[in-house]
């Protein structure tokens, strides 16, 4: 038969039809029941009201360290959109660029240590480079064999069939070391992806990717999103504060909408490697197209840098720091001693939702996550804590999670 006429097999790496079966169930009770779709407004002491006066505090948020409302990153926003005086130029980077993301890129680059390219959003990033990273034309001219960590974030996976159209896609045990090793002996060229900080906690083991990176030149492409601004004495995340370069065998993406307060997401290179960040956008997909940050994003983002830069964020470190160890000493979960934010407590997926309505009502908001958001057997709260709040709610909430004897 020619090659063709042979049809593809499906479902390699993805199963819509499976996840959206199974999955459906638990979000229409999770709505049922209040959980979804809540409409509220954030108010100045940082509590959020729904429109019949239901008061909450906000624990599925990504602000680790309370930035988004800060007063100075919201100025700068509008110092921007009064200064250039256009919310959004509409146009490719390649084309036409606004000088304050020039701006922007050489401030992230200074306090990252790093050649930093922006983008519209992480997944934009993953979306723009891991093809490329596939295709050879980000990872020194030769197509790898490209490994995706099993627990890599769904803005990755998503892009594995589209890789495995350039060359051979694998999935390795989470964090299995031995696996990646015995690729690598097998292959001259390997690029394996991974979050750098997973959002149900735990970390890329920085050390030893690095060890096999020196012994085979192994490519390494790390989301280190949940870590920015959170870890680091300039915030540059646990990844770039774990390493002593970034070479040209690696690339770090980062969003700037969780911790770091801002909106965008910043790309990694080496210093040297102009080479890279110009392929990127001229062939990088969401990167080359219309979409840059927008004025108002560059604004507060370049606002962010300054107070990334300044004492106030090793106060705000301390701070959310502080908050995790309280929260530890009185339940216990798998990520308890890290200084990772989100924690993950255990419930039935039978009971997940009616824990997280009793909460709720108690003025926590605490998403419920369950298959395919986690494991079949992993469901629980995700518990995702922030500097701002004050100890007193978070013994109130530690004391509401106990009374229903979660574990």
């Amino acid at each position: 038969m020619p090659d063709d006429l042979i049809t593809p097999r499906r479902n390699q790496f993805m199963n819509n039809e499976k996840a959206v079966a199974i999955g459906s169930r638990f979000w229409e009770e999770t709505a049922a029941h209040g959980l979804a779709g809540i409409v509220a407004s954030l108010g100045k002491d940082g509590y959020f009201t729904t429109d019949n006066g239901h008061r909450f505090v906000n624990l599925s948020c990504c602000s680790y360290l309370d930035l988004d409302s800060h007063p100075h990153i919201i100025q700068g926003a509008i110092r921007a959109l009064e200064k250039y005086g256009v919310l959004d130029h509409c146009i490719s980077r390649v084309r036409v660029q606004m000088p304050a993301l020039l701006e922007l890129e050489d401030s992230l680059s200074s306090l990252f240590r790093a050649k930093v390219v922006t983008a519209i959003s992480a997944s934009a990033a993953s979306a723009g480079i891991l093809p490329l990273i596939a295709s050879g034309h980000l990872a020194n001219g030769e197509k790898p064999v490209v490994v995706f960590d099993k627990n890599a974030h769904f803005s990755m996976n998503l892009y594995k069939a589209v890789c495995a159209d350039e060359t051979e896609v694998l999935t390795a045990p989470h964090n299995d070391m031995n696996f990646l090793e015995d690729v690598c002996k097998k292959h001259k060229n390997v690029a394996y992806i991974c979050d750098g900080t997973y959002s149900m906690g735990g970390h890329a083991p920085a050390e030893e990717l690095l060890a096999l990176q020196e012994k085979y030149g192994l490519f390494l492409y790390f989301d280190d999103s949940h870590s920015l601004s959170i870890v680091g004495d300039k915030g540059e995340g646990y990844i770039r504060s774990s390493i002593p370069e970034v070479n040209d065998r690696t690339i770090i993406v980062a969003t700037l909408n969780k911790a770091f307060g801002a909106a965008g997401a910043a790309i990694m290179f080496g210093p040297k490697r102009v080479d890279q960040a110009l392929t990127l956008e001229r062939f990088g997909g969401p990167l080359a197209w219309s979409q840059p940050m927008n004025t108002a994003a560059i604004g507060g983002a370049l606002a962010a840098a300054e107070i990334h830069n300044s004492p106030e964020l090793k106060e705000r470190q301390e701070k959310l720091q502080r908050n995790i160890k309280l929260f530890d000493a009185r339940i216990d979960t798998e990520q308890t001693g890290l200084r990772f934010p989100i924690r993950v407590v255990r419930a039935s997926h039978e009971n997940v939702i009616n824990v997280g309505l009793d909460l709720y009502r108690e003025g926590f908001y605490v998403s419920p996550v369950f298959f395919p958001i986690v494991a079949r057997d992993k469901a629980g709260l995700r518990v995702m804590l922030r500097a701002g709040m004050p100890e007193s709610e978070v013994q109130r909430l530690c004391d509401t999670i106990l009374r229903n004897k979660l574990f």
